[in-house]
């Protein structure tokens, strides 16, 4: 073996070559990139939070504030429902799986969710996980395929999913079918022999925009590739609690549908629906599956008694009634709101406008948080807000009256 300048003799590393982490996060600081965590002390339409204790319980001390930053967006995680049907599952199967589900962490209640995820998304099966991160990661690997045409603006879990597999990874612009179909013929022209999967988000998590997803199935077939569809800001907000997906009517040309449970279902995990053939292989061939213990029951059950909530209109109503009457107020005042679904970031422009803008907010009672680069593209630096189903019109106006005295405060608004 060779020898390395940066070990001793008994192959003990020299202090100077340690990680300095001081330095790393003195570095992130500079940038601006610096987080840190907020405790939280429920998830709700109101809540108090805590300044960052680091490794001391938190305190709140504070008054409640409106949130508009959760993305528990049908105010599930709340329900009384949803927390009884935790506590069935806790009581009949236990707190935890206890291992891989394919060794003895397969219960009734995993099966009971599965099938009605398949049932939402008209697929043959469906598989939890323990995460969306993890369905992603483990689907793009399980697949392996040759090269992936992944949207530029696609959730980190896919990213690093591409990371993992070595496979080609070709970036498309975003939400630009004319991209993706110059990058298909491309592949075309120099070889049929591979296999293509194509991969984006349905719902973008900050632009709060729609993939093209039926020009992307047209394409895709036209080049022998497959579709992959990641709906967790989709799922439980549309007809039968499906997502884009169901809506547009494209559940027979997408072969793999992914999901989370943790969003508008306010329960954890990640799902991923699709043909028998599919679903057989990923639980064969997914690392993040077959090495990792089986989602905690109490966790299915609650996304189960969500989906069925979901499934019915009157939570999807308000929380679309919430959505236009925050876009419409913004934009009334002068903001410019981008997206179509009930994600609304509101553009502010530059990192430190975007930042005092949020400060503000918390000052009149509102968080919602600023999100700027690397996040999203410099000079797009946005707060980004996320209705509930569960705030009352009276917050719904309290929000609108803080981002107007609050954006006259800082400047971002005219006087």
């Amino acid at each position: 073996m060779g020898s390395d300048d940066t070990t001793g003799e008994r192959g003990h590393r020299h202090p100077e070559a340690g990680f300095d982490l001081d330095d790393r996060l003195a570095a992130r600081e500079e940038r601006g990139l610096r987080r840190d965590l907020a405790p939280t002390e429920r998830v709700a339409a109101r809540s108090r939070v805590s300044p960052d204790p680091g490794g001391e319980p938190p305190t709140f001390d504070d008054p409640e504030r409106l949130l508009f930053a959760t993305n528990d967006y049908l105010g599930l995680a709340s329900d009384e429902r949803v927390q009884r049907a935790a506590t069935e599952a806790a009581k009949a199967v236990g707190t935890g799986a206890g291992a891989s589900r394919l060794v003895t962490g397969d219960t009734p209640v995993h099966r009971a969710l599965e099938r009605d995820l398949a049932a939402a998304k008209g697929t043959d099966r469906a598989l939890v996980f323990s995460s969306g991160y993890a369905a992603n990661v483990g689907a793009i690997t399980a697949l392996a395929p040759d090269v992936i045409l992944s949207d530029e603006s696609n959730h980190a879990s896919i990213v690093d999913g591409c990371r993992l597999v070595s496979a080609e990874t070709v970036v498309y612009d975003h939400c630009d079918a004319d991209a993706l179909a110059a990058a298909l013929a491309d592949r075309s022209r120099a070889t049929d022999d591979e296999t293509r999967l194509v991969v984006t988000d349905s719902v973008f998590s900050m632009d709060g925009d729609i993939a093209p997803l039926a020009a992307i199935c047209d394409i895709a077939e036209r080049h022998g590739a497959w579709v992959m569809v990641d709906e967790a800001h989709a799922t439980g907000l549309y007809d039968g609690a499906g997502g884009i997906v169901q809506r547009e009517g494209l559940g027979e040309r997408v072969q793999v549908q992914l999901g989370t449970l943790s969003k508008a279902l306010g329960s954890q995990g990640g799902y991923v629906a699709g043909s028998d053939a599919l679903i057989e292989h990923l639980l064969n061939a997914a690392r993040s599956f077959v090495f990792s213990t089986g989602l905690a029951p109490p966790a299915a059950g609650a996304a189960r008694e969500a989906l069925a909530i979901a499934s019915e209109s009157e939570r999807r109503h308000r929380l679309w009634s919430a959505v236009d009457r925050l876009r419409e107020g913004l934009e009334a005042m002068g903001y410019t709101v981008l997206g179509e679904t009930q994600i609304l970031p509101v553009l502010v422009g530059e990192r430190a406008g975007a930042m005092v803008l949020a400060d503000r907010l918390v000052d009149h009672g509102v968080i919602a948080p600023a999100i700027r680069p690397p996040t999203v593209p410099t000079g797009t630096s946005r707060i980004r807000v996320a209705p509930m189903a569960t705030h009352t019109d009276a917050e719904l106006e309290r929000c609108l009256r803080a981002f107007r005295e609050a954006g006259r405060a800082v400047g971002v608004l005219d006087e």
